[in-house]
């Protein structure tokens, strides 16, 4: 059998270190990037077992179920955890981050998640590092959700572990991810005696085989088709410009948005505040005797094709997630949705008035 993805060259250490400062590039960063052989959580899960252990006083900021993952293996790694726990429907706020030092001087450790694809809201990073900075805390920065949707700068926010994933607004794989890391974050890992290495985990390895070495010689044998598969994502953002790929995305999440408000039918934003909205994707609010999974089953019935899904977990009852990212950022995606929607919520009872959604992608996307 022959396939043009089997019997690839092998990919060169000049190659794949190429893909590395593209990915620096796109995060204006002059910190060293790792591009890590696996799903973001990889990476995620390195960075906090590499930088924290029981002398460490984490300050775990919760806005989706991502955070409550972070202070788990933050725990196991033995350092004391004091999660800042919000509303899913809202954002964490500087104030509440220099609250939070004021009562516990001692922390030395901030995590955070940008944006929640889960849950919808995104986090004013900017704000939130000019506290961090005071605090003098390494920052340590979930931005898998927002890369390629929103501004994402860990030089100019202060940002020492900024992990990102290609396979949401960058449109890419999900099977290679990539961490900046600042000088004090490695600093940090190598007075660490807990930091895995020898390990899957460990961004150390890289940094004494690949990084200090010159880049070289790879470490291992890289994942070919996923580094093909991320450098012609890259290739592709930088030929339609990163900023225009964020408009096309925060355009998406007003038209979803406004779209589902006139829609009506008891439809409403998860998410109270359009500015606590993440351009990634909406989550919507079901009305009461409405089950979200079932509207979103048969929406998708009826086109399976579009970027449509339940909530997780408990909110599979109540939210539904129009995943306008990568190439569904698209006028055709976010109309798409609300006429699927529409019509399911019609089969449920509701009165719903499809035409006036549709206007109001127009007059969102003009």
């Amino acid at each position: 059998m022959t396939h043009p993805f089997l019997d690839l060259a092998p990919l060169s250490a000049a190659r794949f270190a190429s893909v590395e400062d593209r990915v620096a590039r796109l995060l204006g960063t002059e910190q060293d990037v790792v591009i890590m052989q696996g799903e973001a959580l990889l990476p995620l899960e390195g960075a906090i077992r590499g930088t924290a252990g029981p002398g460490t006083t984490a300050l775990n900021v919760i806005t989706g179920p991502y955070g409550q993952t972070f202070g788990d293996w933050l725990r196991d790694c033995g350092a004391t955890v004091i999660d800042l726990a919000v509303p899913f429907h809202t954002a964490v706020t500087a104030a509440r981050i220099r609250e939070a030092f004021a009562e516990h001087p001692e922390i030395d450790f901030v995590s955070l998640v940008h944006a929640e694809a889960a849950t919808g809201n995104t986090n004013p990073v900017a704000e939130i590092g000019e506290a961090v900075k005071e605090q003098g805390a390494l920052f340590y920065l979930d931005a898998v959700a927002s890369v390629g949707a929103e501004p994402v700068l860990p030089d100019v926010w202060g940002v020492d572990l900024c992990v990102i994933g290609a396979q949401k607004a960058m449109g890419g794989p999900a099977g290679v991810s990539a961490v900046s890391v600042s000088e004090r974050a490695w600093a940090r890992m190598a007075a660490n005696p807990r930091a895995p290495r020898r390990s899957y985990l460990s961004l150390l390895d890289w940094k004494a085989r690949w990084i200090d070495g010159g880049r070289a010689a790879l470490p291992h044998a890289p994942a070919q088709v996923e580094m093909l598969a991320l450098e012609a994502c890259l290739e592709r953002i930088e030929a339609e410009g990163p900023q225009t790929v964020m408009r096309r995305h925060a355009t998406a999440a007003a038209a979803t948005r406004a779209g589902a408000l006139a829609l009506g039918g008891g439809l409403e934003p998860y998410v109270h505040r359009a500015a606590e909205a993440a351009p990634v994707a909406t989550t919507l609010r079901v009305p009461p005797g409405v089950v979200a999974s079932e509207v979103v089953g048969r929406a998708l019935a009826m086109d399976p094709a579009l970027p449509l899904a339940a909530g997780g977990g408990a909110l599979a009852k109540e939210m539904i997630r129009v995943n306008h990212y990568g190439v569904d950022a698209t006028r055709g995606a976010v109309r798409g949705s609300l006429v699927a929607l529409g019509t399911a919520l019609t089969e449920s009872g509701l009165e719903v008035d499809v035409p006036e959604a549709l206007r109001a992608v127009e007059r969102t996307w003009a």
